[in-house]
């Protein structure tokens, strides 16, 4: 499975409620700063990083969209 996020691009993050429910929050723009090998689940795995915040952060391709 190929990887659809190339490292440096902007992307936006789906904050996920209890039981997998969107919840609304304030969107911000994150960049994928990595990305990750393949796991055992065959779901692919990015690390991005928010201008906002100090910490990084790993999400599955599911949690993230193209910015636009």
């Amino acid at each position: 499975m190929p990887y659809s996020y190339a490292i440096n691009d902007s992307v936006l993050l789906q904050f996920q409620g209890p039981q997998g429910r969107e919840i609304p929050k304030q969107r911000n723009v994150y960049t994928v700063t990595a990305r990750l090998p393949i796991e055992a689940d065959g779901r692919t795995r990015y690390r991005i990083k928010c201008e906002a915040e100090k910490v990084e952060r790993v999400v599955t391709e599911e949690q993230i969209s193209q910015l636009g």
